[in-house]
């Protein structure tokens, strides 16, 4: 029966082992389990925090791009107003520009004309006078005083006149 005693079950061992697991349990749970579960939640709560301010700061990120993309799209927008402003602006100077260059050569040409046909008017009237003299003075050679110095100048110009009214004619 050796063998038996060997392997026999001794209540109160078991009795006082489970005991002083109970006793062991209760005070790492007093001691040990609240004190870390206390700083497992507290860094949990941290944590979150951490996670809620990474929210805001990234909304308010995404606020700050969208207001930068507006005020971006407005600059672009200003710019390509004044860009097309200056460019209207610029066209309607070189329309001004044109437009006074074409009232300049058209006054040129005008005084131009008007300056020839005077000239012209005066060139005829040089012309009539010379060949009055140039005829008076060839009459009273061939006609060596035959009609008086009056009736023969009524005579060239009447001819003279005649002779601008065929030209005008033509």
């Amino acid at each position: 029966m050796q063998n038996l005693d060997i392997i026999s079950v001794n209540i109160w061992q078991i009795l006082i082992a489970l005991l002083n697991l109970t006793i062991l349990f209760l005070l790492l749970k007093k001691f040990l389990y609240k004190p870390v579960e206390k700083t497992l939640k507290k860094r949990q709560q941290e944590i979150d925090e951490q996670y809620s301010k990474a929210d805001i700061t990234n909304k308010d990120a995404e606020n700050l791009k969208a207001e930068y993309e507006t005020r971006l799209n407005g600059a672009k927008i200003k710019a390509e107003n004044i860009i097309n402003d200056a460019a209207a602006a610029a066209q309607t100077r070189s329309d001004k520009i044109v437009d006074d260059a074409h009232a300049q050569a058209d006054a040129i040409i005008n005084r131009a004309k008007t300056q020839a046909e005077l000239e012209k008017a005066r060139a005829e009237e040089d012309i009539k006078e010379q060949i009055i003299d140039v005829s008076s003075h060839l009459a009273e050679k061939l006609l060596s005083r035959e009609i008086n110095a009056d009736d023969h100048k009524d005579l060239i110009d009447s001819f003279i006149d005649k002779i601008g009214e065929s030209d005008d004619i033509d």
